[in-house]
């Protein structure tokens, strides 16, 4: 390949990227954002890598999750809080569940830019740009709102380190306490109507909780019980702003994007010969690739050796968005490919982007549609005894009705009450929780699976 540079990818061809009307301002924009202080650190991002390579050899599971779109209006330490309190209880279910560590990366402190399946929307007759996140653009619909403003990268920027200061602080400062998260848990437990089903693993929880205080495993003499590692991540769309980011690490010489310890690459932006493959392909960060039902196997094969040509486990997560109704038939081709060519990679499932359907003039996605996309995950993966290795999932911490069914059983009317997205519909807390229950029980099941798989390779 040609020789890497931060600014390589200015030379080819871009979507879904936004067009400033005033380019002396961009690029004042660029240089005040590459003078101010990395938002992560690079030797961060190789801790996550070396969890995440734990993920590719079965040891660990990928939890990720949060906001569809990060807004500036939304901002705030209670919402913050709120979702990282249910992340913490869904990781705590899924650890106990799958007997081993969950790494825990957020869509968070960077989620701002989102892709459109058109340049243009409509309403009420007025046809306008569409809305492409909070970083490029605002949400009211008016000619001069969605102009593309690069002041807004600034205010991002501003907005992520903030966020950033607050996370740090919940998961090393005590609010992260193994027995917090657990007492609310089972907080959720008792209030939700599908309360019997996860009441007996929370009673085992419960059980495991007790052994440890008994034997002296406490919060108080552990300090690793009161705290825990988590990461960020976003879409890497609005490149210029990434670029500026970009920092080359004193201790490697390698380059680090410092906007989040986790990048990916959306699926409308994989062109091979695009730019936004030639600059994942340069930093050294653990990054993503959208997988929808368009990716050929030859085509997965050669992105993945332009994005780690060293097979290096940890470096990329495929992270797949078929659709419940297209997953059984899409997924099987790509996995016996990576499998057969030893490819070191992460398969996690996106079952929220392919299941999105209009109701009562609402974007919604149906929760049974979640979950069957997620069980014909684990289902593929089991049939050609590869790992399934985690989630990603857009939720928030509040209580939004923006996804139907759950065991509230949210209605097309109940849209309405609390449809508060900026983009995309989200799983509310409960629902979230409730999906990391039922996970729970397909980890469980490929844990002994793999258990039986071992001991019969061993006889």
């Amino acid at each position: 390949m040609e020789r890497w540079t931060p600014g390589s990818w200015r030379t080819l061809p871009i979507e879904q990227t936004p067009i400033y009307r005033d380019q002396a301002a961009l690029a004042d924009v660029e240089r005040q954002l590459a003078g101010f202080p990395p938002l992560v650190f690079a030797g961060e991002a190789r801790n996550l890598k070396r969890q995440l390579a734990d993920v590719v050899a079965g040891k660990a599971f990928l939890l990720q999750g949060g906001d569809c779109a990060e807004s500036f209006n939304e901002h705030s330490a209670d919402n913050i809080r709120d979702f990282f309190r249910v992340f913490l209880q869904m990781a705590v279910v899924l650890t106990y569940a799958a007997g081993s560590p969950v790494v825990k990366v957020g869509r968070i402190a960077g989620q701002f830019a989102k892709p459109r399946s058109a340049p243009t929307e409509k309403k009420d007759g007025q046809e306008l740009p569409s809305y492409r996140g909070d970083i490029i653009n605002d949400i009211d619909f008016t000619e001069a709102s969605r102009v593309p403003d690069p002041q807004r990268q600034l205010l991002a920027y501003r907005q992520s380190a903030a966020t950033l200061n607050l996370i740090r602080a919940f998961a090393a400062g005590g609010f992260a306490n193994l027995e917090n998260v657990h007492r609310w848990m089972l907080g959720f437990v008792k209030n939700s109507p599908q309360s019997e089903r996860y009441q007996k693993l929370a009673d085992h929880i419960t059980e495991t909780l007790s052994f440890m205080r008994a034997i002296g495993l406490d919060p108080e003499h552990h300090p690793e019980l009161r705290g825990t590692d988590f990461y960020t991540s976003h879409e890497a769309l609005l490149l210029p702003y990434e670029q500026a980011l970009t920092r080359v690490d004193s201790t490697t010489g390698d380059y680090y994007a410092t906007s989040g310890h986790m990048l990916w690459i959306g699926d409308r932006t994989r062109q091979e010969n695009g730019a936004h493959v030639e600059f994942m392909r340069g930093i050294r960060n653990p990054i993503g690739l959208k997988c929808g039902p368009s990716l050929t196997p030859d085509g997965l094969i050669r992105l993945i050796d332009a994005l780690n040509p060293e097979n290096e486990a940890g470096r990329l997560t495929l992270i797949c968005r078929f659709g419940a109704d297209k997953i059984g038939d899409a997924l099987p081709a790509l996995v016996r490919t990576i499998s057969r060519e030893g490819r070191n990679v992460i398969w996690s499932c996106d079952p929220m982007h392919g299941n999105t359907i209009s109701a009562g003039g609402y974007k919604t996605r149906p929760f049974d549609r979640i979950m069957s996309e997620i069980r014909g995950f684990f289902g593929v993966h089991q049939a050609e005894g590869t790992y399934a290795g985690g989630i990603h999932l857009e939720m928030t911490g509040k209580d939004v009705t923006e996804c139907t069914g759950g065991a509230r059983a949210i209605s097309e009317d109940d849209l309405r009450d609390r449809y508060h997205t900026y983009c995309d519909p989200r799983l509310n807390a409960e629902q979230a929780i409730e999906v990391a229950f039922l996970v729970a029980e397909l980890l469980k099941a490929e844990r002994i699976s793999r258990g039986l798989q071992e001991q019969h390779a061993a006889e």
